[in-house]
């Protein structure tokens, strides 16, 4: 059965995580999806039906969609906004970069994933900041281990960011545990000293999301009361995907191969199903 301990940390059971699988690649279909549609001239309304319709087709329901009153069924954020940018009529230019983060509920669970994709042709600044953002996603799920702690993902992620550059790390906005709700405890912090918070168990998890800038990490919430933008207009990018830990190793539930490829590359097991 599925039990609660640790400050109400929902662990799954074995049939529960295959559950959150299912929900997890039907997100990881949607955003490649999303990733191809991607191109100067397209609405982020436009990409938001396409991800409305997939997750439909598929047999999900969109978690953002009505989520304390939110809006779209996808966050699309563009160049400064980090995240919780609304879809609608802005049509992306050559050289914006967009954030898009996807969820979707199938029989009761969630998945939840983003990606920070280029329009057309982006500055180098940008491209750095976008695999910088990406590769200390992964670097983080690779520093999980059961029997760890959760800022071990927090640690690895801040350290990779640290060695790559001068990067921003937002601190007021991290990723999260997840399961038969889109946002539950614990959080998980893209910096800090390892060691720390609740321990990594099989059954747990975790929804983890760098965001990453190219100047300050200071942030504002616009007059929407959603879209997060940075104070001092500098460029940002997200990457997150939702993992667990099996005994075998990490298992990327919104990765469409399970994460097996970038985590054989970062020299950890692979625990896929």
């Amino acid at each position: 059965m599925m039990g609660l301990r640790d400050r109400g940390i929902e662990i799954k059971t074995p049939d529960q995580i295959d559950a959150m699988r299912v929900a997890g690649l039907l997100v990881g279909s949607t955003l490649e999806l999303l990733r191809s549609s991607v191109r100067a001239g397209v609405t982020t309304g436009e990409l938001d039906a396409i991800a409305d319709d997939a997750i439909r087709s598929g047999g999900g329901t969109p978690s953002f969609l009505g989520y304390h009153g939110f809006s779209g069924s996808i966050c699309a954020s563009v160049n400064d906004e980090v995240v919780h940018g609304i879809p609608g009529d802005r049509a992306l230019v050559e050289g914006d970069v967009i954030s898009i983060d996807c969820g979707a509920i199938v029989n009761g669970w969630h998945g939840d994933a983003a990606v920070t994709v280029p329009v057309g042709e982006v500055s180098a600044a940008a491209v750095k900041l976008m695999q910088v953002t990406e590769e200390s996603m992964w670097r983080g799920i690779a520093a999980a281990r059961l029997g760890g702690r959760v800022t071990d993902i927090s640690h690895a992620i801040e350290q990779y960011v640290r060695s790559a550059g001068e990067f921003g790390i937002l601190e007021d906005y991290v990723g999260h545990g997840i399961g038969s709700e889109m946002h539950q405890p614990p959080n998980v912090p893209n910096y800090g000293r390892p060691g720390r918070g609740p321990r990594i168990v099989e059954g747990l998890a975790l929804a983890v999301e760098p965001m990453i800038t190219l100047g300050r990490p200071d942030t504002e919430v616009l007059e929407d009361d959603w879209t997060v933008v940075t104070i001092d207009g500098s460029l940002s990018a997200h990457s997150e995907n939702t993992f667990t830990m099996t005994p075998r190793g990490a298992w990327v539930l919104t990765a469409l191969d399970g994460g097996e490829q970038r985590l054989k590359e970062l020299g950890v097991p692979f625990g896929g199903r």
